[in-house]
């Protein structure tokens, strides 16, 4: 079965682990998907994830990180959907929670945090907020 959304599928099973209070989740892999998580990762949001090899399709393990039993993701917002893409420049770039969140940024450069977006001087397609 063909998925029309599959970076709000990751957003969404990332945001039912943290409900759940899970420590592990996995999802199906794509490129996107990996370059997303390892945004995450290089911001804190994530402890770490790792690719792993499986008999019908390979999956991406995710630890999700907690302190002090409080998930650190509060929020995932999806901005930019299959039916309405959501462009944006540098200069509009604003932190996301004065600082404490990050916005994902689909560029020509790969995929990167706001923050990163505004050091670069680039824009692109604004993918989602996490706080």
């Amino acid at each position: 079965m063909s998925m029309s959304d599959p970076i709000a599928d990751l957003l969404t099973r990332i945001r039912n682990a943290n409900l759940r209070y899970k420590m592990n989740l996995s999802v199906p892999t794509s490129k996107m998907k990996y370059s997303i998580l390892s945004v995450l990762e290089k911001e804190g949001f994530i402890k770490s994830f790792q690719e792993k090899e499986g008999k019908p399709f390979n999956t991406l393990e995710i630890t999700l990180k907690y302190h002090s039993s409080v998930p650190v993701i509060r929020k995932l917002l999806r901005i930019s959907k299959p039916g309405l893409r959501h462009y944006v420049k540098a200069a509009e770039l604003k932190p996301v929670m004065n600082g404490q969140g990050i916005a994902i940024v689909s560029t020509s450069k790969g995929v990167l945090s706001d923050r990163e977006c505004r050091r670069q001087n680039i824009g692109g397609e604004l993918l989602c907020k996490i706080w």
